[in-house]
């Protein structure tokens, strides 16, 4: 008998075993129960082909009427039609006329896929298909392998539905008995079925109530288990030792305080008083601040390292790019001003050294700045991923800050403070906003502070959707606008989401789905991109103006420069990619125009839109699209024109779109768990489950009582690991 780690091969074979590992990633036992269905169809009520409804994914069972080929744009078009006795679809199929001899008139076959809609008629395109052999029952042969209840699974072209239901069979028929890692009183207590038997009834459900159930139970075995990691890793903290980092004489933040020319919101002195009271601890700060858009979130990260400096100690900020490390920079040293000068003539009598360190540099200056903090002679390091390489060491590293945190893994902010001689201090910001839930499972080991309010002077942003499709002399007078607010000596940035198209033929499958669409067959799916923008702009809607071109392709000498340039105001309008979303201060940029913006997420416009606005000018924010108007993207697009509450905005991205693209991938949960946990939808299994982990963790802190929970975990760990490994 098998077990879940148990490889497939042993199983359904070498060839199938390949293809389940390079389709899915799949190699276990273990893994392939944990592919579950989407949904199921019931056997003798496939669906009802009058029902089907664009986009979505369906199975059929379904005769097949009529078979014709013909010739179209250069390509083979195999067309069939089936039916289900009460309406036709029609199949199409691109360069693969070999299957006429297959998909005969009369045969009866399961067909899945995507439904789409060509000059009004249902179809799909490429379709996964089995035909039921000529003169076998029907309902024997789709029971052979569907049961009552046909589990409809992610597939691919190489392996169907119906192909993965048969390994799942395979993989059950197999199974020993499997020991239950959740304790015998919870499952009780919430009436779960075992965990054999939860995924039996996932993959092979008697009735829907049975499958609800197993989803429900697997659900719960995935939040429990997170959030038994992240309660262990908070305790896990607090039996930490290190430096309380109070300072008996806070020169450098009193200094500091007496120079901003503004006054701390009440947010700002709540959450300073959070980062004195935990940098005091003799124990680590582990701290998540988020903030709205130019909220104050640099101010009070500042402090927070002066603080550590004020107590001889060392502070470095890590950034996820060039760009927003050299924007920190030059805010951090034009704030301190004199007191970033130690050591030089500018210097006053009290003060530190600011570095910025990059992948740039040249190996001179990262040796010289390398030198300087392994002597403590640099009191605060601003950099990116070239902090964590090797040769930097420091003196007393007491402060770690990572910005925009949901761009990096655990294992990323960790490979920072393995480089202080002892724990250092901890503090997380991000300026995308984060439902409670989403905190609970992705920063569930940190204590948050929030800062909702913008500092005092802050002019509201104006939003507008330019819908081209329907009035495209919008676009027409949104470039006189850009001219407009020029001439009142404000500066604009343009937004393309590429930074150029690349020359490159449809695919089959890009040819069905643009034939579906009823869009043209374009060599080349366009979009607006940075390169080819400026130049027209530039000789035509804002010939005269001053433009440049900002993208990550550049050199990092270029991409300075022309920041620099930009807010010396030297560059009128800027023509950028997203290398501008976040950390980019130019306070007298007042417009922003992004184009094609239903390429970008919502929580993106957000941040993107958040870079106007940020001087004594209102910000106005266009955001351009040739979506339809009715689309679920323009609904998108108005829901981001319609409020600045980037709270809000979050949970409408997390709605609309797959959790890990919202969280970033290394905080998603990768392959092997946060399979069926949504994070908005499953609120109170979260909040259920973090109360199971406190209790459990109470009474046996290290889960010796019970192994097979610790090893699960332990395995969350390890995969935790690994995802880091391939990233590095």
């Amino acid at each position: 008998m098998a077990t879940l780690s148990t490889r497939l091969t042993n199983i359904v074979g070498d060839r199938t075993a390949q293809v389940l590992e390079k389709s899915f990633g799949i190699t276990t036992i273990n893994e392939l129960l944990r592919h579950y269905p989407r949904r199921y169809v019931v056997r003798g009520e496939l669906t009802d082909i009058s029902t089907l409804v664009a986009d979505d994914e369906v199975t059929i069972l379904a005769e097949i009427e009529a078979v014709k080929l013909r010739r179209a744009n250069g390509k083979n078009i195999l067309e069939v039609v089936v039916t289900d006795g009460s309406a036709n679809l029609s199949l199409t199929f691109f360069n693969q006329a070999w299957r006429e001899k297959d998909l005969r008139s009369g045969r009866v076959g399961l067909f899945a896929g995507k439904v789409g809609v060509f000059k009004g008629r249902r179809q799909l395109a490429h379709p996964d298909y089995q035909l039921i052999p000529d003169g076998d029952d029907v309902d024997a042969a789709v029971a052979e392998f569907a049961g009552k209840y046909l589990p409809v699974y992610p597939a691919t072209g190489k392996l169907p539905s119906w192909k993965i239901m048969q390994c799942m069979k395979l993989a059950i028929d197999s199974l020993d008995e499997l020991p239950d890692y959740l304790p015998s009183q919870i499952t009780e207590q919430f009436r779960y079925p075992s965990l054999k038997k939860a995924f039996l009834d996932i993959h092979q459900p008697p009735d829907l109530d049975s499958a609800e159930n197993a989803r429900q139970r697997l659900t719960f075995d995935e939040a429990l288990l997170l959030q038994l990691l992240l309660v262990q890793r908070r305790a896990e903290i607090t039996k930490l030792s290190t430096k309380s980092r109070t300072p008996n004489t806070p020169k450098l933040v009193a200094a500091f305080e007496k120079k901003l020319p503004f006054k701390y919101t009440a947010g700002q002195i709540e959450v300073n008083s959070q980062i004195e009271k935990d940098l005091s601890n003799k124990y680590p700060m582990h701290r998540l601040l988020q903030g709205e858009v130019g909220s104050g979130k640099t101010v009070v990260a500042l402090r927070a390292m002066l603080s550590v400096v004020d107590s001889s100690g060392q502070a470095a900020l890590l950034a996820p790019t060039e760009v927003l490390a050299q924007q920190h920079y030059r805010t951090i040293t034009k704030i301190l001003g004199e007191l970033a000068q130690a050591g030089t003539l500018q210097a006053g009598e009290i003060g530190t050294q600011v570095e910025l360190l990059t992948g740039s540099l040249s190996a001179a200056e990262k040796k010289e700045i390398h030198a300087k903090l392994a002597t403590g002679q640099t009191g605060i390091v601003i950099g990116t991923h070239a902090l964590i390489s090797d040769g930097v060491g420091f003196d007393d590293l007491g402060l770690v800050v990572v910005d925009e945190q949901h761009r990096f893994g655990v294992e990323q902010r960790d490979a920072l403070r393995m480089k202080a001689k002892q724990p250092p201090h901890l503090l997380v910001m991000t300026a995308t906003p984060i439902p409670r839930t989403v905190a609970m499972t992705v920063f569930g080991d940190l204590d948050i502070s929030t800062l909702k309010e913008l500092p005092s002077g802050r002019v509201a942003i104006t939003t507008h959707v330019i819908p081209v499709l329907e009035k495209p002399h919008f676009l027409d007078r949104a470039w006189q606008r850009v001219k407009e607010e020029v001439a009142e000596g404000h500066q604009v940035y343009i937004v393309a989401p590429r930074i150029a198209n690349p020359n490159k033929k449809l695919t089959e499958r890009e040819i069905a789905a643009a034939l579906l669409l009823g869009e043209e067959l374009l060599d080349n799916e366009e979009m607006v991109a940075v390169e080819e923008l400026a130049p027209q702009l530039s000789s035509a809607a804002l010939s005269g103006l001053k433009i440049a071109v900002l993208h990550g392709k550049q050199s990092s000498e270029t991409k300075d420069q022309t920041m620099a340039a930009f807010a010396a105001g030297q560059i009128q309008v800027l023509i950028a990619t997203t290398v501008i979303e976040v950390g980019v201060d130019v306070p007298n940029a007042s417009m922003m125009v992004i184009m094609d913006a239903d390429r970008f997420g919502v929580s993106q416009l957000h941040q993107l839109r958040g870079r106007v606005g940020r001087g004594s000018a209102p910000g106005l924010c266009l955001l351009v699209s040739s979506a339809q108007e009715d689309s679920p993207a323009m609904q998108r697009l108005n829901s981001v024109a319609a409020t600045l509450d980037g709270f809000e905005l979050a949970r409408i991205d997390l709605e609309q779109r797959k959790e890990g693209d919202v969280l970033g991938r290394s905080q998603s949960g990768g392959k092997s768990h946060l399979r069926l946990l949504r994070v908005l939808r499953d609120e109170s299994l979260i909040d259920q489950a973090r109360e199971v982990a406190v209790k459990i963790l109470k009474t046996d802190p290290d889960l010796s009582n019970l192994p097979e929970l610790n090893s699960e975990v332990e395995k969350l760990k390890l995969d935790e690991a690994a995802r880091f490994m391939d990233k590095s």
